[in-house]
């Protein structure tokens, strides 16, 4: 498998979700932006992490009841103790926020365990809690109702589907104010030098336009676009 390297890792920090769905474009995917997920809150940085996953069936009655919890080997609390620091949990909840995805208590003790985010295509109970919390968290809407109502936990680490974008153990997830992206894992170091010097010139760009600017041969650039680019690169950071 791929691994991130540190630099890169920073450098997806400072680019856009935005900016990330061109460069995969770019490279022909078109779906790697997880649908109908939002942040809670805003105080995390931007989160940047190898996926490590979850999936949820449909709830049976027989089954998912109170003392299924019991134990240690519940594959929800499991992938709460297993998943690695530096990663994000990703959850398919069948986009049915119904029931809770996770709860306050679960998402504290991921932050605690130095995990890099949380995202769910469902709901989070204790969601105005969350919302307060230092770890980045994406679902769909907040959701009172413990998970076993909707939800059963079955498959950790394994290929999932989250949003309607397929989601691979060990690809990188990034997530900003805007939402959620998947970039494919062998392309990961690829995309972020690229997405990183792309943010620079969009940040140029906006200054430009600030100062009165058209838009025609500034976005995208002409040849003299290019060389005042240049001049002006050395000093952003």
């Amino acid at each position: 498998m791929t691994t991130l390297t540190d630099d890169n890792r920073a450098k997806l920090k400072r680019v856009s979700t935005a900016t990330l769905t061109t460069a995969l474009f770019k490279r022909g995917f078109r779906n790697q932006f997880i649908q109908d997920v939002r942040p809670l809150g805003q105080k995390a940085e931007t989160m940047v992490g190898e996926a490590f996953t979850l999936r949820y069936i449909p709830a049976r009655e027989d089954i998912d009841v109170l003392s299924a919890f019991e134990g240690t080997q519940h594959p929800q609390r499991r992938a709460v103790e297993d998943c690695p620091p530096g990663h994000v949990m990703v959850i398919d909840s069948r986009k049915d926020p119904r029931a809770a995805s996770a709860g306050g208590i679960l998402v504290q003790r991921l932050a605690q365990r130095g995990v890099a985010g949380i995202v769910t295509d469902g709901g989070f109970r204790d969601s105005p809690e969350i919302a307060q919390m230092a770890i980045p968290a994406y679902h769909n809407r907040p959701s009172a109702p413990t998970n076993l109502i909707r939800h059963h936990a079955l498959d950790i680490n394994a290929p999932i589907a989250c949003g309607d974008v397929a989601v691979y153990p060990g690809d990188i997830i990034v997530g900003d104010g805007e939402g959620v992206c998947v970039i494919p894992a062998h392309l990961a170091n690829e995309i972020a030098p690229e997405v990183y010097e792309q943010t620079a010139y969009e940040d140029f760009v906006a200054e430009r336009v600030r100062a009165g600017q058209g838009i025609f041969g500034l976005y995208p650039a002409n040849a003299e676009t290019k060389a005042a680019f240049a001049a002006w690169r050395p000093g952003w950071s």
